[in-house]
């Protein structure tokens, strides 16, 4: 199975299509004398890509120790923040293994509830009559003698 290294390089004071006009030739030229199968140069908004396949590990390894390649990504636009070297395929490539299938959410997994009947609640109730009403008092309602013993 072939191992890909991918060069990302970010625009920096200068574009990384400057850079890659500067080193392109250098690196393919060192790429293809260690082995390189195949390699693609992709312009991007925020630089270039540069993706190259070895048939294994070792003379990737070998590309890498070289002090051009070295040169070449250490002259990067931005040194500090503009490089990145990773192994596999660069970008929206995908993976070389699938994905395990996800199990259904589970909010797929029941039937949404149908509206029913409204109920309606009653949450007052109306005062009770009251029968103490000062002005419905009559003289025999009235007790003579309010202190009991």
């Amino acid at each position: 199975m072939a191992e890909w290294l991918t060069v990302e390089v970010l625009d920096g004071d200068e574009p990384a299509s400057t850079w890659r006009r500067a080193y392109e030739d250098g690196l393919v030229e060192a790429a293809v004398t260690r082995g390189a199968l195949y390699w693609e140069w992709h312009d991007t908004r925020w630089g270039v890509v540069w993706e190259v396949a070895f048939a294994d590990d070792e003379p990737l390894e070998r590309f890498r120790a070289l002090p051009a390649v070295r040169a070449a990504l250490d002259a990067v636009p931005d040194p500090v923040a503009g490089l990145l070297v990773y192994r596999g395929r660069g970008g929206g490539a995908g993976v070389s293994v699938p994905r395990r299938p996800r199990p259904r959410p589970a909010a797929g997994a029941a039937a949404p509830l149908q509206p029913g009947p409204e109920h309606v609640a009653r949450l007052t109730v109306d005062p009770p009559a009251r029968d103490d009403d000062p002005d419905d008092l009559d003289a025999d309602d009235l007790d003579p003698d309010p202190v009991r013993d």
